[in-house]
């Protein structure tokens, strides 16, 4: 199935500056210190536009759906927990897949997990509440996986619990979107350390990661979305970055990588 956004422009991704790991931490950095954008707000951002990139999977109607969300420890898994409470809403049938507890979570995930249990949402911590063959079941059986365990700031290879979880969402086969980047996916160079998701499309956030335009991080991403989560252009000039008004004709684009 390919995904269909109702008047989704398509820009060319050479249009928009890709970058590195290390400028968009300095990115997020100068959000948060010289504008006042709070990571909380960045990562409602990030989990609505990819739950509504879930939805348009769906045909735009995702009740009833069986949507499972891998979810890191860090800020990558926020945001997915985000889109988990989203979609729980619009009625899609939700699992939550945690690669570790709680208490080893970043706070303000913390934050985004309290609320889904709040509501009630299906949550288990992947190694220490599934056996193998019920985590395989769990992931098997969904309609979509979102990955959200680990973003751009990955170091290395992928290991324990983080590891474990990607292993299993990547022998599961099925439909995948993933934030930011696919997990395991080093985002300057596109090479792979250790496992890594082969994702069905990609919503990027921001600006792309600079692998997702080559040719090995593109066979990872598949289709290449951009979400806007709100940064102010003075940002990206402060920076030298020219960036425009991309978002202009809408708040998620698809990206057309150069042939």
């Amino acid at each position: 199935m390919l995904l269909d956004l109702p008047r989704v422009p398509v820009v060319s991704a050479t249009d928009i500056p890709a970058v590195t790991a290390a400028v968009m931490a300095e990115v997020d950095r100068r959000a948060v210190e010289d504008f006042g954008i709070t990571l909380p707000q960045m990562m409602e951002q990030a989990g609505s536009h990819l739950a509504a990139l879930v939805g348009a999977w769906f045909d735009g109607d995702p009740r009833g759906r069986r949507v499972v969300v891998a979810v890191g420890p860090g800020n990558n898994g926020g945001g997915g927990l985000v889109a988990a409470r989203h979609l729980t809403n619009r009625g899609a049938t939700v699992r939550v897949i945690l690669a570790r507890p709680v208490l080893r979570m970043a706070p303000a995930a913390r934050d985004q997990l309290a609320t889904l249990l709040a509501m009630g949402a299906d949550c288990c911590v992947a190694t220490y509440d599934l056996t193998d063959p019920a985590l395989e079941a769990a992931l098997v059986d969904a309609d979509l996986v979102v990955d959200a365990v680990m973003g751009y700031r990955i170091e290395g290879a992928p290991h324990g619990e983080v590891d474990r979880l990607i292993g299993f969402v990547v022998r599961a086969g099925r439909p995948v979107i993933s934030m930011d980047v696919p997990s395991g996916l080093d985002p300057d160079t596109g090479d792979v350390a250790g496992q890594a998701v082969t994702a069905t499309a990609t919503l990027t956030l921001a600006l792309p990661k600079l692998a997702l335009l080559g040719p090995s991080g593109a066979a990872r991403a598949g289709r290449l979305y951009l979400a806007d989560i709100g940064l102010p252009a003075a940002l990206y000039a402060g920076m030298g970055l020219e960036v425009g008004s991309v978002f202009a004709a809408g708040r998620i684009i698809e990206l057309e990588r150069p042939r």
